[in-house]
């Protein structure tokens, strides 16, 4: 196969070859589908006011962010600052305000019971009190700079997040969450920012509050020299014949089953994924597959109904009471496929009657959350190899015969970004979240 043509996307025959049929996937031309010029953004800014009845309001809240768009949430990456202004209107004058504070919050939330929120980051910043020995934030407006508010008070204030917080007695260091919340489970990652204007004793306190999506920076390793070169040059990744270094291959597990005359069969399941071990979201998993049987009948049955099953599944884990009770109650988990891998013949090896060597890949959604650990809380990623479910071919039903742990990230390794190798429309991820973040 030259090196500069595209892998091709044919169906195989019952011989293990690939077929010329009229039905079989047109070849694709090779490009960098996952490569994009990056074009600097200007930052969007959210405005959120306080009017209490009055004709115009009297508390403004603006934030400068990185969200695509103001109809989502504000959204600030690792090594962003929360960069934002306040206008306080405070006419003739306001004695009853005390102070004026701006608090960030992050909290892993795993219930309606208080017990069940634990917040790992807390910061307060303040912006002005009434008492001249209380740090203030510098403010160009001279009603801003006494012991009493008068007139239109600004501020701008810029607080830095940090990449890791300490959490529990132990002092625990966990990075970051991103933000994480879906329908369909309880538990949710959570920030906000809250400004808190603090009023005197019979006087009821006013704020106000925005959730914002956090995006932290973590990214894989460079993948070995060879694959570089590959996605340089816009050539097939090298397999692990060629590249060993760039592979890990899995021990070989067997496949049982029977045909449909009631005769046992067993399939030698050999499987490889590109090192490292750490794919950025919105890229893809390469993979390697070898299958092996002195029944090429069930080789054939096998690849012609399109019954691979490798997946890459994430598992959400959290207890639900984690504070002090927490080893009193079960850790929770929740598992989902996200993605499916995609198959073509090896472009290196050539397949034998007793063997089937196949290239692959799977595709990772851009919006696929990172893996991530915080306190109770984990997001985790295995490519998992289940068994066979045709029914020419009976075997376990969706029975998991490997499964590798793996790290999904945000952001691209140095050097060349990945090339995806199969057509998008063969994505088998269906999008779950419902945010932007």
């Amino acid at each position: 196969m030259d090196a500069l043509s595209p892998p091709p996307y044919r169906q195989l025959s019952r011989q293990g070859q690939a077929s010329h049929s009229g039905s079989e996937l047109p070849r694709y031309t090779r490009r960098n589908t996952l490569v994009h010029p990056v074009v600097p953004r200007e930052p969007s800014q959210h405005v959120f006011s306080l009017s209490d009845g009055r004709a115009t309001p009297w508390l403004v809240l603006k934030i400068s962010n990185s969200a695509k768009s103001t109809k989502s949430l504000p959204i600030f990456h690792e090594k962003e600052n929360i960069n934002a202004t306040i206008e306080l209107h405070a006419e003739k004058g306001d004695s009853s305000i005390q102070s004026v504070t701006a608090l960030v919050r992050g909290r892993v939330i795993t219930g309606p019971r208080s017990d069940e929120t634990v917040t790992f980051l807390t910061i307060l910043h303040p912006i002005w009190a009434r008492s001249a020995d209380t740090p203030r934030t510098p403010s160009p407006s001279e009603g801003a700079n006494g012991t009493k508010l008068f007139g239109d008070c600004i501020w701008s204030f810029s607080i830095p997040l940090p990449k890791t917080v300490a959490v529990g007695k132990s002092g625990a260091q966990f990075r970051l969450p991103e933000t994480f919340s879906e329908r369909y489970l309880a538990a949710s990652v959570q920030y906000d920012l809250t400004i808190h204007v603090s009023r005197g004793k019979f006087r009821t306190d006013s704020q106000i509050r925005t959730p914002f999506g956090f995006v932290p920076s973590s990214k894989p390793e460079p993948p070995s020299i060879f694959r570089q070169l590959a996605y340089q040059q816009s050539m097939p990744v090298p397999g692990p014949s060629t590249d060993p270094q760039g592979w890990k291959t899995l021990p070989t597990c067997k496949a049982k089953g029977t045909t449909l005359q009631n005769c046992p069969v067993d399939v030698r399941c050999t499987l490889s994924l590109a090192v490292p071990l750490c794919y950025t979201r919105g890229s893809v998993i390469p993979c390697c597959l070898t299958l092996s049987s002195e029944d090429a009948q069930a080789l054939d049955m096998i690849i012609a109904s399109d019954s691979i099953n490798v997946n890459l599944l994430r598992k959400v884990g959290y207890t639900s009471a984690p504070g002090i009770e927490k080893k009193r109650v079960a850790h929770q988990d929740f598992s989902r496929e996200f993605g499916k891998a995609n198959w073509w013949p090896s472009a290196s090896i050539q397949s034998d009657h007793f063997n089937r060597h196949l290239e692959g890949e799977i595709r990772l959604a851009k919006d696929l959350k990172p893996t991530s650990l915080m306190d109770h809380f984990s997001i985790s990623y295995s490519v998992v190899l289940r068994s066979f479910n045709i029914s020419t071919l009976k075997s376990a039903n969706s029975e998991i015969l490997l499964s590798e742990p793996v790290d999904i990230v945000v952001a691209y390794a140095r050097g060349p970004r990945p090339i995806a190798y199969s057509p998008p429309s063969y994505d088998s991820h269906s999008r779950e979240n419902d945010h932007d973040y």
